[in-house]
């Protein structure tokens, strides 16, 4: 039961678009977030940009990032799995 619980708090962020992967705001800055990092409600944590338009990518809950599963740049695709968090 336990165990069952922990999985209800598994939140996944998925690509909502096709487009570009980005873990920093610049190539040469520090990325926005990384695995067991404490993260807030609407907290910017990546951008994804299709067709030169930058969309940030926000949490969409309070908790820790357990999983990021794509690398910096990397193209995805509609509903490809980006983040999975353990939200508070």
């Amino acid at each position: 039961m336990a165990e069952a619980a922990k999985h209800t708090k598994r939140v996944e962020i998925r690509a909502p678009m096709a487009g570009i992967f980005y873990r920093k705001p610049s190539p040469d800055e520090p990325s926005y977030v990384e695995e067991g990092d404490l993260v807030k409600k609407k907290q910017i944590i990546a951008l994804l940009e299709t067709m030169k338009v930058f969309q940030k990518v926000k949490s969409p809950v309070n908790g820790k990032i357990l999983e990021i599963t794509v690398e910096n740049e990397t193209p995805l695709k509609d509903d490809d799995l980006m983040f999975v968090i353990e939200a508070d």
